[in-house]
């Protein structure tokens, strides 16, 4: 089991994202090098996003509360939070034990101060929920059902 710390690792660093709008502003402490998750869930494939995973701790809400609204699906595990003036869904907040317990995603195309074609994206079977393949460098074939 991973200790808490409040002391983040070297390669994570602070990053800032927001909503279109701007209500919603958010601080996250990513480690750009580990690249992006795509999913062909079929949340994630309407999504269109790339996801950078952290502990709870390393993430912050800093404006947005009153605009902040949640989507919780299937087994509500977790629950994608979006801005209720725009509609762009910035970050979800999940517990997995797979995953290591409870954990943030932050969409990394609402970061503000990255270009996301630059991070190498690792892509997920989650339509098939076949987590235990691990990640690929390349997109699954087309979706197939």
């Amino acid at each position: 089991m991973e200790q808490h710390t409040d002391a983040p690792r070297a390669d994570k660093k602070k990053h800032t994202g927001s909503c279109h709008c701007g209500n919603l502003r958010y601080e996250a402490m990513i480690d750009l090098s580990a690249g992006g998750s795509g999913c062909n869930c079929s949340i994630c494939t309407k999504l269109n996003g790339m996801w950078a995973y952290m502990k709870p701790h390393e993430f912050t809400l800093l404006s947005g509360e009153d605009s902040l609204g949640a989507y919780a699906w299937g087994s509500k595990v977790g629950a994608r939070h979006f801005c209720k003036n725009c509609g762009v869904q910035c970050f979800s907040r999940c517990n997995l034990e797979f995953m290591g317990g409870d954990f943030v995603s932050v969409n990394m195309n609402t970061l503000d101060d990255i270009d996301p074609s630059t991070v190498k994206p690792h892509f997920w079977d989650g339509r098939h929920d076949n987590w235990q393949a691990g990640s690929r460098d390349t997109p699954w074939p087309i979706f197939t059902p």
